[in-house]
């Protein structure tokens, strides 16, 4: 088929990726127009996080790539073991391309393949694609001085606990921060926190770090779990429960968790500083404790 398209074509790297059983170039990878992942986002997918060519939380990210895959109906179609080779072979051709460097290994599972119709067909023998990247981390200078955040209000569909590839509520959220030069969009829904576009938020109150409920509204990052057990380590107080949108502009801190922020500290929001006194527009004690604590666990939970 031509193409009148004058626009420029995006020169794709030729790092190595899996494919419904084959390794080869991403350049090269290739599925059909008719996969549901294209037509309808009918998939999902997770992201772990690789530091010095080890797998940070593998089971933890298992487990979520499970609960994802029953909440639409699939069959995860790879064991652990075998998602662990794969993962391996491609953090091993990555390391050998460009040498050392932390990296993402980014997991894919769609319905398959079939004539457009909203009804979930059976059968179908699913797309499985995965691909490394370069983990960009944040910077030194966002460490020492914090990050800028926007509010919205959070107009996604309701079973946000499901890690889809229909991400376009996310990509829009993702794109108000964009567009005022801030790093994230802390969303509420009903006037409650909810989540960020592509990270949990947390609040700190009176050296308490508080999160949303793990509910439908809210996706259970990986860090969810991995942040109770350095609080616990750390003398730390834990709580998840609904949380107003006046308790997250009053916060002591704010932070933010995904695969590349680890965790970091929300210094600005809508513009007016975060928190009281001298940590007034700083990063906060409490989130120094935990960033250690992560430091710490990126040893201990990596294979």
């Amino acid at each position: 088929m031509n193409s009148q398209a004058t626009h420029p074509v995006v020169s794709l790297p030729d790092t190595l990726c899996y494919l419904n059983g084959h390794f080869g170039p991403l350049h090269e990878a290739k599925v059909s127009v008719l996969d549901r992942g294209f037509i309808f986002g009918d998939g999902v997918y997770e992201v772990l996080p690789v530091y010095g060519g080890k797998i940070f939380c593998f089971d933890q990210h298992m487990a979520r790539l499970n609960r994802s895959l029953g909440e639409v109906r699939m069959a995860n179609p790879l064991s652990a073991p075998q998602w662990l080779t794969i993962a391996r072979r491609l953090i091993q051709a990555r390391l050998d391309a460009e040498g050392p460097g932390d990296q993402l290994i980014y997991i894919q599972v769609t319905r398959g393949v079939a004539l457009r119709d909203h009804v979930m067909p059976e059968g179908l023998p699913p797309t499985v694609f995965v691909m490394v990247s370069d983990m960009k981390l944040a910077t030194p200078a966002q460490r020492a001085q914090g990050v800028a955040c926007v509010t919205a209000d959070d107009f996604r569909w309701g079973k946000a606990h499901i890690k889809s590839t229909s991400l376009l509520g996310a990509v829009f959220s993702r794109q108000i921060s964009a567009d005022v030069g801030a790093i994230e969009t802390v969303m509420f829904r009903d006037g409650m926190l909810s989540e960020a576009a592509a990270s949990n938020v947390w609040v700190v109150k009176d050296g308490t770090l508080i999160g949303p409920p793990k509910d439908h509204l809210v996706l259970e990052g990986i860090r969810f779990s991995l942040l109770e057990d350095i609080c616990r380590k750390q003398g730390i107080a834990f709580e998840l429960r609904r949380i107003t949108r006046a308790e997250v502009l009053a916060a002591d801190e704010l932070l933010l968790s995904s695969a590349t922020k680890e965790v970091l500290p929300i210094t600005q929001l809508d513009g007016q500083p975060v928190g009281h006194a001298e940590h007034r527009g700083r990063p906060g004690p409490t989130y120094a404790r935990l960033y250690a604590g992560y430091q710490q666990a990126k040893i201990t939970l990596s294979i």
